[in-house]
């Protein structure tokens, strides 16, 4: 990953016009988008917790139009540029304080540091987990359930239209399998590891799907060991460090396939898809090779991966890949949501992207 900054990028520049183009189609390709995960999606979930996992404050969403919200970003997170590009009229609200029937379009129940195990990022103090994400939205579908009559389609029909995506992994590796406070990596192997993860996350999704989900966009893991907040804990062991925690991402990825074709075969009408985020991170990385990758925009400190407080962030933010310890930039969430969105390469998305998913009945 290179740390020289040359101008301009013009990847980004066509991801912004697939954006645009696609927000001019008349209707939303979808009815809603409901939204599971971690500080990638989480847009406001955490910020009345008791929790250090928290972002509603500057410089978080200094290139946001309501400022600090909760993102975990200058601007706008992953899913929200998903929501674009689905061509939703508004960005999807936090479980926090959705109400009304504006659930109608979908809730986002992603909370900072959560995992798919349950004591996942307790050391943050209060999140909410993958078990309670999924608790949360059996709420909201009974709501949903409540609004539905006269000679509406029923709940069922309406939630099988939907997009569901989930974003889940990356706090039982950071803070939970190699953080320093855990003992889970002398209990497993990285295979052993990967192996029980995804059969906790099995069963969690086809909780979902038993919840009237059929559309499911699984996102798996980036390559965590070339974020900063890895490269400082490396420290001296360098590479080596970071490619033995690459190495156990990758597993987990592998499986996460392996299980979206296990949920489609198995499941009447399900249609999962596995999109690539460690391919498509790395190929941004590699194809802008004017990008800084190994420090992040915002000022932190040591053992604490997120913005500190009113610090005065970096002027040239599209030419960072991160934009604090861990999370990306708006402009690497841009790259990463357009690629989702509509593939370019065949490993992008398996077994296709989320345009051909919005597009199926």
């Amino acid at each position: 990953m290179a740390r020289e900054i040359v101008k301009p990028l013009w990847t980004l520049f066509s991801a912004i016009f697939l954006i645009y183009l696609v927000n001019g189609a008349a209707q939303p390709q979808v009815p809603c988008y409901f939204i599971f995960g971690d500080s990638l999606s989480d847009n406001g979930n955490n910020n009345g917790l008791l929790t250090i996992s928290r972002a509603n404050f500057l410089p978080n969403g200094i290139d946001f139009p309501r400022g600090p919200t909760g993102r975990f970003s200058n601007g706008r997170n992953l899913v929200d540029v998903v929501a674009e590009l689905l061509g939703l009229d508004s960005y999807i609200p936090p479980f926090a304080t959705a109400s009304g029937t504006e659930i109608l379009k979908g809730v986002n129940y992603a909370s900072g540091s959560s995992g798919i195990r349950d004591e996942t990022g307790r050391q943050a103090g209060q999140i909410i987990s993958m078990a309670m994400q999924l608790q949360n939205h059996q709420s909201i579908v009974k709501q949903i359930a409540s609004f539905r009559g006269n000679n509406v389609p029923s709940a069922e029909e309406y939630l099988g239209k939907c997009i569901y995506s989930v974003d889940m992994g990356t706090n039982d590796y950071f803070l939970n399998y190699f953080g320093s406070l855990s003992n889970t990596s002398r209990q497993y192997t990285p295979d052993q590891y990967a192996r029980v993860l995804i059969e906790e996350y099995s069963q969690q999704l086809r909780t979902l799907y038993n919840l009237g989900a059929r559309k499911i966009v699984l996102f798996g893991l980036a390559p965590l060991g070339f974020v900063p907040f890895e490269v400082t804990a490396c420290g001296t062991k360098g590479s080596s460090c970071a490619a033995y925690i690459n190495s156990a991402v990758q597993i987990f990825n592998l499986g996460l396939v392996s299980l979206v074709q296990e949920l489609d075969s198995n499941l009447r009408n399900a249609k999962f898809i596995y999109i690539d985020y460690y391919g498509i991170a790395s190929s941004y990385a590699l194809s802008q090779g004017s990008l800084i990758s190994n420090v992040s925009c915002c000022g932190v400190t040591d053992g604490v991966n997120t913005c500190l407080p009113f610090e005065i962030p970096c002027s040239n933010r599209n030419q960072f890949i991160f934009w604090d310890g861990i999370h990306p930039t708006e402009a690497t969430n841009v790259f990463i949501a357009a690629r989702a969105y509509k593939a370019k390469f065949l490993t992008d998305a398996f077994p296709y992207d989320i345009n051909r998913l919005a597009q199926l009945s």
